[in-house]
């Protein structure tokens, strides 16, 4: 599980759309049902005028809600701060002057009730309309701006995980650069003086096969430098690599054998796994034998691990503390496994019998 930053957001319906369709939904509700109370109770009115008028009186709040959710971001309603209502209760009057003038003139419109005497002024029936709701108009806006905190809060609290979720990639990408700049100055200089050894005991030929294969092998780390895992195949590939590069140096005497079914060839492993753990098995195994040794490298999955197995059959480990101690190669490695796998990797080393060393890295199998 390589980092990977950027994600493609997620397509939202516009807010404007949202509003309108639940305005809708409760217009809906409110005309269906009081039509069929008034239905079911024996009254007699224009049905159809009824429900047009009760539908289309929550006109003046769908349009006002934008205006309500932004006043509201704006000014927010702080009980320590009573001059912070202000807004909001000439808003709510505004909306509630708006509301009763557009149902007075809708009901002198269309005349739903069937009055057969003349329906009243409008002035007087504004008036009504306006103080008799005034509390449920209060209720109406508060609600509003209740419900646009909690979605200012959601919304608020999304981003913020996301934007943490953005920094902890670039800090997981940036340790992760670093320990692998680490790691490769260190080969780096272990080469160096590989080929410098070539050079005080006058193997030319060898010290100048060993500069060609180091370039090819820097060219490949540089061309790989932006992947944080790829496939096991291509990291045996790069492996033999660098054993080009040792071999110059030990010929006969490093001998490799590589026990890898087909079917795991294509698993996701990090980049540079297993050249600090044989360069570790060479450095601190082989060239402690006169006549040199192997290096085994095996790979199983049991379940949902991929388990890779490097053995060098060199001289035990020295024990530090109860421990192996380990080289900065294999130190750097372990921080770059907790970086991509936090807790889910394992990576020991023990000693095999009298004579052998074997390292064992445990993360979790996906395919490539």
């Amino acid at each position: 599980m390589g980092p990977r930053i950027g994600h493609a957001p997620a397509v939202q319906p516009p807010r404007w759309l949202w509003i309108a369709l639940i305005w809708l939904s409760i217009g809906m509700f409110d005309a269906s049902d009081t039509v069929f109370s008034m239905r079911a109770e024996g009254h007699h009115h224009a049905w159809l005028s009824l429900f047009v008028t009760l539908l289309l009186s929550w006109l003046p709040w769908a349009l006002a809600t934008p205006w309500i959710l932004n006043l509201a971001r704006r000014y927010p309603l702080e009980l320590k701060s009573p001059f912070a209502w202000l807004p909001h209760l000439a808003a709510c009057a505004a909306t509630g002057l708006a509301y009763a003038a557009w149902t007075a003139a809708l009901e002198e419109l269309f005349n739903p009730w069937l009055q057969s005497e003349d329906p009243g002024h409008f002035l007087p029936l504004l008036l009504a309309k306006f103080f008799n709701r005034l509390l449920s108009f209060l209720i109406l806006y508060a609600s509003i701006v209740a419900i646009g905190y909690v979605l200012d809060s959601r919304r608020r609290l999304a981003l913020q995980e996301t934007e943490s979720a953005r920094l902890n990639e670039l800090l997981t990408r940036a340790q992760l650069d670093v320990l692998r700049r680490q790691i490769e100055p260190h080969f780096l200089f272990n080469t160096l003086n590989g080929i410098a050894a070539l050079v005080r005991e006058e193997r030319n030929d060898a010290a100048v096969q060993m500069i060609a294969a180091l370039s090819d092998f820097l060219r490949r780390i540089v061309e790989g430098a932006v992947k944080h895992e790829v496939a096991l195949a291509e990291e045996l590939d790069f492996l033999q690599k660098y054993l080009d590069i040792q071999k110059v140096r030990f010929a006969e005497r490093l001998l490799l054998r590589v026990d890898v079914p087909d079917e795991l060839l294509g698993a996701k492993v990090p980049s540079l796994l297993l050249q600090p753990i044989v360069e570790n098995s060479i450095k601190h195994g082989i060239t402690k034998r006169a006549h040199g040794g192997e290096i085994r490298i095996a790979a199983t999955r049991c379940g949902g691990m991929l388990t890779l197995n490097v053995y060098n059959d060199g001289p035990n480990l020295t024990m530090d503390n109860g421990g192996a101690r380990i080289g900065t190669g294999i130190f750097n490695l372990r921080s770059r496994l907790s970086s991509l796998y936090g807790s889910t990797f394992h990576l020991t080393m023990r000693n095999q019998g009298p004579g052998g060393v074997e390292v064992s890295v445990s993360v979790p199998f996906r395919e490539n």
